[in-house]
């Protein structure tokens, strides 16, 4: 196959899990009627995003692997005949918690799963309360498709991970999102909050000479604590080449279904003129391993 054409569900998220399954389902169907061959969702579709608070019962929106959602998605992989990448709350063992994304083959199997690295502890983003940081590494996915270089969210803003996965041989870097605004910035602070989150992504795609495709969800979702203003989702779901263009754009208030067609070749032809892998001295980064290098 010279061309590969994916699909990205971006959508709003609510307490019935049944609603948001039914909604990722029918952007499947609606990605797969226009001829997508892989199809994205974004992070923890199966739910409202949970982590604006603390709160020990949300532990119960955790399952495990293969589970309920595994099931549910991979019969749907199978009756398509389609890779899907769902993202979910997986729980481990009691007490061990993860966020992961899984990366379901065409006929339903289980393909590989990535446990999410980075784990942000920010004001409406308590993450760190719920998932342990993942143990299997940057390690690509293989599917009928291609390599699958898996991330997730906050991931997205480290060029080193970004470049173990090129380095293993990722053919695609793959971001599903839960990304927002406070709804009390400013407008202007708003906006470079989201370019900034384009930006980076963008030259993740750059730098390693391969597409990226980046799936966020969309909508205001209220604070269950009531303590902050919530989460306004700002969408704008992307796909973009080896050379930071952009494919495909969602907008930033609307659910969306976006299809992209990328061109397999292209990497293999940008990395010939722009040969960062051969350029990079190996023998001079060392450093890169400490948390700060101090005077």
């Amino acid at each position: 196959m010279n061309t590969l054409t994916v699909g990205l569900v971006q959508q709003r998220c609510s307490n019935d899990r049944a609603v948001n399954l039914e909604k990722s389902d029918q952007g499947i169907r609606e990605a797969k009627q226009k001829g997508a061959q892989l199809v994205v969702l974004q992070e923890l579709h199966c739910g409202p995003y949970f982590c604006q608070s603390e709160d020990t019962s949300c532990f119960d929106l955790a399952e495990p692997i293969p589970g309920p959602a595994t099931e549910y998605f991979g019969a749907l992989a199978r009756e398509l005949d389609i890779v899907i990448v769902i993202s979910l709350f997986e729980r481990r063992a009691p007490g061990l918690y993860h966020n992961t994304a899984v990366v379901l083959e065409r006929d339903g199997s289980l393909a590989g799963r990535y446990r999410k690295m980075h784990i942000p502890d920010d004001p409406g983003y308590y993450e760190k309360f719920y998932f342990t940081p993942g143990d299997i590494g940057f390690t690509p996915i293989n599917t009928s498709l291609g390599r699958l270089g898996v991330l997730i969210c906050w991931d997205q803003w480290y060029p080193e991970a970004a470049r173990l996965m090129a380095m293993a041989g990722a053919e695609i870097l793959i971001y599903p999102t839960a990304i927002g605004n406070d709804p009390q910035d400013p407008e202007d602070e708003q906006r470079r909050q989201r370019e900034a989150w384009i930006t980076i992504q963008r030259s993740h795609a750059v730098a390693n000479g391969i597409p990226v495709i980046s799936v966020n969800r969309v909508g205001f979702e209220p604070d269950p604590s009531g303590v902050s203003a919530g989460a306004q989702f700002w969408g704008n779901s992307f796909v973009a080449g080896c050379q930071g263009e952009l494919i495909a754009e969602a907008d930033t208030t609307n659910e969306q279904v976006l299809v992209a067609e990328l061109d397999r070749k292209r990497s293999e032809d940008v990395r010939r003129i722009w040969p960062y892998l051969r350029d990079r001295r190996i023998d001079a980064y060392h450093e890169l391993t400490l948390r700060y290098r101090d005077e």
